[in-house]
């Protein structure tokens, strides 16, 4: 045997936060040193942080990562560690994996294969290294193996593949034709839903096929402010888990380790008759370093996994847990002091409203309060409930037209969450926005004549009252666009849009609705439902903006929102023709009749094209679908365009 003990590391890591990321990294050197760890993993890219954007262009930004790494080389006596950084080379910026060993820099491994798809744009900032090239990087007088290389400590050999590398149909670990005993992968994978079985199987199946040792490690919560990291960090061996980390924690970082034994994987490779022998001369892409690793003692490992992660509703812990931890940094990397809301007694506000509740508990339970005030910069507060009063403000601005069941609904919600919560009547101020312009032209406006108009400043007179609020308390007004509306919208810009963030942006209608009666009902694992809710849940979603007697709901301004979330996904998601679009319709809807069909999927094609203006405006969101709608990491499409005369005549 030779057992070794290895960690991977999550960290909460910042883009251009060189003090707190440095101390992020060395506090967990300091823990995998306590524990005896002898090779340590950090993640992609995590000295500088993964979404520097432009940022990365200038030289400032590899200069400083330069400075960090030569004071934390001096801290990895006696252990191996993989440090994630950008490096200039003669005209390129290279994504690598910095390895020092025992005090010293080994090499650096470059990142082969760059993420250019969805909301990765590595291209625009890094140029990818030639498989089989190995070249000099000179620094300081020194110089230091760079490029396609893998390092032979006394023995032991350890191979990359950065992120990416593992995700393309060649993967780097498999066709150098060099056995490893260990492959490395420092990874920024970001989170999506349901994203984690596949990055899981990457691990499991490289370890298998490769019979290696496979230390996956990953970043950490909402780094950048629009993506999510999850954490999940794997160490598997020979296509079997032995270790994994609690993903979507609050914690600055996740120390996962096991120990494994190398002969374990070299007995693996000899007894697998398809495993190709190592019969090639390495050249200079081994890079040999005299270093043995510190013998472990060796015992069995078994993945831990949270009691959420078994859960039959996955998809609605993963969107509370991953929101949650998305609106915690967001507020504190901001360096806001809480947030308000616009609640208008429906599901949209609802939500947000509760993630915010659901934030405070989560991070009070994982973090204690002491450290709960420290991350956010307050004062304490004696218990939850005040908590969320000082954190979550909640405003019901009615007109004429609003109703007393989206009152109670909304005051019974605010009361049951502990916000702070006001009655802000604008109708008067309606009134005089009415009066203003009826006496400019001439004449009062109609319903028959201005319908869009007196809805919209309905909308859009509620806007300043919650944004001197959140002036007035530092706070982040929040706005409750869901998925749905931002496909079609079906929403007021400078109204119900106002705001500086928008949680539920990635969301469908659809799924939102289900999520309420979940977290009315059940709500989840360790933690308790919201019962108030029902009066949220019980009603038919709309504006309100139309007079009473005319029965407004979203529905029948649009169509039923899982035939249009369906359209979205087919149309925008899979990029197919309307005609397809379609076709499709008519298996999944059979109970609608095609003409039905072929109006909505009209009315969608034609909705989407002429409002790209409004998504290009909406406040920030949080990616958590791999297939969302945000001009800014995913989809992008032209403000005017033909709006898709032809292929919706050709229905």
């Amino acid at each position: 045997m030779i057992p070794i003990k290895v960690a991977t590391a999550s960290l909460n890591q910042t883009p251009l936060d060189w003090a707190g990321n440095q101390r992020r990294i060395e506090a967990v050197v300091r823990q995998a040193r306590a524990e005896g760890v002898a090779l340590l993993v950090l993640p992609e890219l995590c000295t500088t942080g993964y979404g520097c954007e432009d940022a990365f262009l200038g030289p400032d930004v590899a200069r400083r990562a330069w400075a960090m790494l030569t004071e934390l080389v001096p801290q990895t006596k006696g252990m191996v560690m993989s440090i994630g950084m950008p490096v200039r080379r003669r005209g390129g910026l290279y994504n690598t994996a910095c390895v020092v060993a025992d005090g010293h820099i080994a090499g650096f491994a470059a990142k082969e294969h760059l993420a250019g798809e969805g909301l990765h744009y590595e291209p625009r900032w890094f140029k990818p290294w030639p498989n089989h090239q190995v070249v000099q990087l000179e620094r300081g007088g020194q110089s230091y193996p760079f490029g396609d290389v893998f390092f032979d400590f006394s023995g032991v050999r350890v191979g990359f593949e950065i992120c990416e590398d593992a995700w393309v149909a060649r993967r780097r670990g498999a066709h150098d034709g060099h056995a490893m005993d260990v492959i490395v992968n420092p990874s920024a994978s970001h989170f999506a839903f349901g994203k984690h079985e596949v990055r899981e199987r990457l691990v499991l199946e490289g370890s298998r096929s490769m019979a290696v040792t496979y230390l996956y490690a990953n970043l950490l919560g909402n780094e950048a402010g629009r993506v999510i990291y999850d954490g999940g960090c794997y160490i598997a061996q020979n296509g079997k888990l032995l270790a994994q980390s609690p993903r979507l924690t609050f914690d600055d970082s996740v120390l996962t380790t096991a120990i494994v034994d190398v002969e374990a994987s070299r007995t693996e490779q000899v007894r697998t008759t398809s495993f190709q022998a190592d019969s090639t001369d390495p050249g200079a892409k081994r890079i040999m370093l005299d270093f043995e690793f510190p013998r472990a003692t060796m015992e069995r490992s078994e993945p831990a996994i949270a009691p959420w992660e078994a859960s039959e509703h996955h998809k609605e812990e993963e969107l509370m847990r991953s929101l949650t931890l998305a609106l915690f940094d967001y507020l504190r990397k901001s360096h806001s002091r809480g947030f308000v809301l616009s609640i208008s007694g429906g599901a949209d506000s609802a939500t947000a409203a509760c993630l915010v509740s659901l934030m405070v508990d989560r991070a009070l339970e994982e973090l204690g309060p002491k450290r709960f005030a420290e991350k956010l910069g307050l004062d304490p507060e004696p218990n939850a409930r005040d908590w969320v009063s000082k954190l979550l403000c909640c405003a019901y601005q009615p007109t004429d037209n609003s109703g007393d069941v989206t009152r109670n609904a909304a005051t019974s919600l605010a009361q049951a969450l502990g916000a702070t919560f006001y009655v802000l009547d604008v109708q008067h101020i309606v009134d005089a926005y009415e009066n203003l312009i009826g006496g400019a032209v001439g004449r009062p406006l109609t319903w028959d004549q201005d319908d869009i108009t007196l809805q919209n400043i309905q909308a859009r007179a509620r806007g300043p009252s919650v944004w001197m609020l959140a002036n007035m308390r530092g706070a982040l007004l929040l706005s409750t666009s869901n998925r749905s509306e931002a496909a079609v919208g079906y929403a007021t810009m400078d109204g119900d849009t106002c705001g500086g963030l928008s949680p539920i942006a990635g969301i469908d209608k659809a799924f939102l609705r289900h999520w309420l009666c979940w977290l009315e009902t059940q709500g989840p694992v360790g933690m308790q439902p919201i019962p108030a809710l029902h009066a949220v849940n019980a009603q038919t979603p709309t504006a309100e903006l139309r007079p009473k007697g005319s029965d407004q709901t979203d529905e029948g301004d649009l169509m039923p929102y899982p035939v249009l979330d369906v359209i979205e996904r087919l149309a925008i998601g899979d990029k197919l023709p309307p005609a397809d679009c379609l076709e499709i319709l008519q298996t999944e809807f059979s109970e609608h009749d095609q003409e039905t069909l072929r109006a909505w999927v009209k009315r969608f094609f034609q909705l989407w094209s002429r409002n790209q203006w409004k998504r290009e405006r909406y406040a920030p969101s949080f990616h958590v679908d791999d297939k969302n709608l945000d001009p800014k990491t995913w989809c992008r499409f032209p403000i005017l365009s033909g709006g898709f005369e032809r292929e919706l005549s050709e229905l």
